[in-house]
């Protein structure tokens, strides 16, 4: 099966109980800057049973505020702050769905450091990362945000290794975009 209309992932959506508070914490970790407000305080709030049913928001739950955030290059946060009960927890690593965000960093000691120095918990040290992304300097680590969420730093300075049986290697972030 073909998928030349495919062309790559657009954002990764975010939900944060306060999006000033997380976008102050990226900006200060991270360095993230914002590309656009898609819905702020002055809008109606997304709301009703078509939003509900489009979205898969709980009955009587609304969207607020919408933000675009960008880090880096590659795809975009798209943040959303909702009204919703129940309010659940943040998905943990074992959960089902989207569990973490991770962002390539060519100096993971100094990005942890910026990270945590915003108000972000390491769960350890940068310990090594999986197999085929434990060439020599290679390390990862996860911070908890201070709403829970996680985000994963990662380094791998030598590149990937590939199976023989691989169908394609993977998509790193450029320095220069």
């Amino acid at each position: 099966m073909a998928f030349e209309y495919l062309i790559g992932i657009n954002h990764l959506g975010l939900t944060v109980p306060d999006i000033d508070e997380a976008t102050e914490y990226f900006k200060s970790a991270f360095g993230a800057k914002i590309a656009y407000d898609g819905l702020t305080n002055a809008d109606e709030p997304r709301a009703g049973q078509v939003v509900e049913q489009q979205l898969g928001l709980p009955k009587g739950g609304k969207i607020i505020r919408q933000r675009m955030l960008v880090i880096g290059n590659g795809p975009e946060i798209e943040m959303f702050e909702i009204e919703a009960t129940p309010q659940r927890e943040p998905i943990k690593l074992a959960d089902y769905g989207w569990n973490h965000l991770s962002l390539y960093v060519t100096d993971i000691d100094k990005a942890l450091a910026q990270a945590v120095k915003a108000g972000g918990q390491a769960l350890s040290g940068v310990h090594g990362n999986s197999r085929y992304e434990d060439t020599p300097g290679n390390g990862s680590v996860y911070v908890l945000t201070p709403w829970g969420s996680l985000v994963e730093l990662q380094t791998i300075p030598h590149g990937h290794y590939y199976p023989a049986n691989s169908e394609t290697n993977v998509w790193v972030p450029k320095k220069d975009g």
